[in-house]
């Protein structure tokens, strides 16, 4: 029996190659971690392409890539000095372009970050700005404003961080004196562009159709709801009204998208099909969320509310309820992650106490089950993958890979870290290169420098990866996870197949089912998926076939912390 259905308004039940994005599998790749190809100890797009057939093989539609290009790595490529080149450290621009086609030759398109709130304090734009001082032109691209005080030794506004501590840096006249303060939403490396100026909105369109001429199929557009400031810049309110806060979901915002849509349009009868705009938006008022998805603004955004969620009927389905009823006015499709590059990974998440996420908690030393997160890191794969809309699947989990929580502390990279003031790890236990095969670092991960032409032989020594992998990483390679049938790459990799295979799965029809308190049980057409939260084995309901289950079934019941996907037994009459 059924006790409600929802859908995303005028949504079609089947993905074709026009709409391929609104059940697309996207595969995010955190290039200087994914696989390395020239043995220098960090990722690069060559090593990527070596790997298509294993994402082939694997299921996915699409590729995200987080940036790709030159950044002086403040923040792991988020800040960006040149937009229409690859990072040396990656390869270079040809070699992009050759991945692009060939990811395309196996049916895999190509989503790249555009990072458009803020450069680097490397771009040409912002060293510009900085030699030509108060009042120039160059300085109207960015926020530069003289500190308030008897001698502006006070920034312009009390603004906080997103990763903590003061939002405005001052700069240093030629003369040694104190100059005018600059914002910056991230670290001071990160300044903010102003994008009530016209070059900016000129620079970002150009950038769209640079990628977008080389093949690329969409954008995943970072920090998306902060682009807009009020000029006046208040203090942040107590409490803001809807778009009244100064720096965050302005209504002014939608007017940038909008010509980014009309942008993306222009390519979509071209053979890679249409161009995709994915937003970045954390934001708890899911009406203001719903907005950016109009039909002519971004066709999806992340949904950051399933992921941070804890390991709880309770909690789960309220948010698959809360973001397919908010998608559902705007006809797009909701967006489903359990992790990424900035989130603890599932495995060791769902193993605590706390099992939800939120930056504010993160903490050294917090206690985890990994075979309890396993378990549940399992079965939110199957729950995930069988909800409506698009699946978002973060390298690495895959594999099931626990977060790495023994990097030295000397290490580190993130600089959420050290501006926690050392309580935070941080985001680089995500970030550790992936295991490949062998039973020893790099896994794989990098093939051994090669020797010079003519210099004597010498044994191959393996290169130390720019992130160090913890020695007891053997059994997670995808060559071990390969060859055992009950890995958590085997799961994926069938439940992936079933999922293409299954109209029904995707984009679509979801009706909820009755069920037992801890237990969420919802119907895709054919398809049943029943997962249990609670501490006993639970009833499945009549079915006639086990499409797929996270864990073997216990007597016919579904064991605590288990999914299973079924056919429905056939209606008698």
């Amino acid at each position: 029996m059924t006790t409600e259905t929802l859908t995303p308004a005028a949504a079609p039940t089947t993905a074709t190659d026009a709409d391929w994005w609104r059940s697309a599998v996207i595969y995010e790749v955190y290039v200087r971690s994914f696989a390395d190809a020239d043995g220098d100890g960090t990722g690069d797009l060559a090593g990527v392409r070596s790997k298509l057939g294993y994402l082939k093989d694997l299921g996915v539609d699409a590729l995200w890539f987080t940036p790709w290009y030159p950044s002086p790595l403040a923040d792991g490529g988020y800040d960006v000095s040149d937009y229409r080149a690859i990072n040396p450290a990656f390869g270079d621009l040809a070699e992009a372009e050759a991945l692009i086609r060939a990811a395309l030759e196996l049916g895999i398109r190509t989503i790249i970050d555009v990072v458009p709130n803020h450069v680097s304090h490397e771009h040409p734009w912002f060293q510009e700005a900085l030699a030509a001082g108060a009042g120039s032109r160059a300085r109207e691209r960015f926020w530069f404003r003289d500190g308030r005080g008897e001698n502006g030794e006070l920034p312009p506004t009390d603004w906080v961080s997103n990763f903590g501590g003061p939002t405005w840096t001052r700069t240093t006249n030629p003369d040694g004196t104190p100059g005018q303060w600059y914002l910056h939403l991230f670290s001071p490396e990160q300044p903010d562009l102003n994008w009530d100026h016209p070059d900016i909105r000129r620079e970002h369109e150009d950038i769209l159709r640079f990628w977008f001429d080389r093949g690329v199929a969409g954008v995943r557009i970072d920090s998306a709801a902060l682009l807009v400031k009020d000029a006046t810049l208040p203090e942040v309110p107590e409490n803001p009204a809807p778009g009244e806060h100064p720096n965050t979901d302005r209504d002014e915002l939608h007017d940038i998208y909008r010509r980014w849509r009309a942008v993306a349009e222009e390519y979509k009868d071209t053979p890679v099909g249409p161009r995709v705009l994915v937003g970045e938006i954390w934001l708890p008022d899911s009406e203001r969320f719903a907005k950016y998805l109009r039909p002519d603004e971004m066709h999806t955004a992340f949904n950051f509310d399933f992921m941070s969620r804890a390991w709880s009927a309770d909690e789960l389905r309220a948010s698959i309820t809360t973001m397919l009823a908010a998608h559902a006015p705007v006809g797009a499709p909701s967006t489903w992650v359990l992790s990424n590059h900035d989130v603890t990974r599932p495995v060791t998440r769902y193993g605590r106490a706390d099992s939800a996420f939120a930056f504010a908690t993160k903490r050294f030393g917090t206690p985890t089950d990994l075979a309890l997160g396993t378990r549940r890191a399992r079965a939110a794969a199957l729950l995930t993958a069988a909800l409506p809309g698009s699946l978002y699947l973060y390298q690495g989990d895959e594999l099931g890979l626990p977060e790495a929580e023994d990097i030295p502390l000397e290490l580190l990279h993130d600089p959420m870290h050290e501006r926690s003031g050392g309580v935070d790890p941080g985001r680089d236990g995500c970030r550790v290169p992936l295991p490949w095969a062998g039973d020893h670092p790099p896994y794989g991960f990098s093939t051994p420098q090669a020797v010079a032409e003519g210099a004597p032989p010498e044994p191959a020594v393996a290169p130390r990866t720019w992130l160090p992998q913890p020695g007891d990483w053997a059994a997670y390679t995808v060559e071990a996870e390969t060859a055992d049938p009950t890995s958590m790459l085997s799961l994926y990799r069938a439940a992936l197949r079933i999922r293409r295979a299954d109209d029904d799965l995707g984009d679509g029809l979801l009706q909820w089912l009755d069920s037992a308190p801890e237990v969420l049980a919802f119907s895709r057409g054919d398809v049943v998926c029943v997962t249990n939260l609670g501490s006993r084995p639970a009833a499945l309901p009549a079915h006639r076939d086990v499409l797929i289950a996270s864990a073997a079934l216990d007597g016919g019941l579904l064991p605590p912390d288990s999914t299973a996907w079924l056919r429905p037994a056939l209606d008698p009459a």
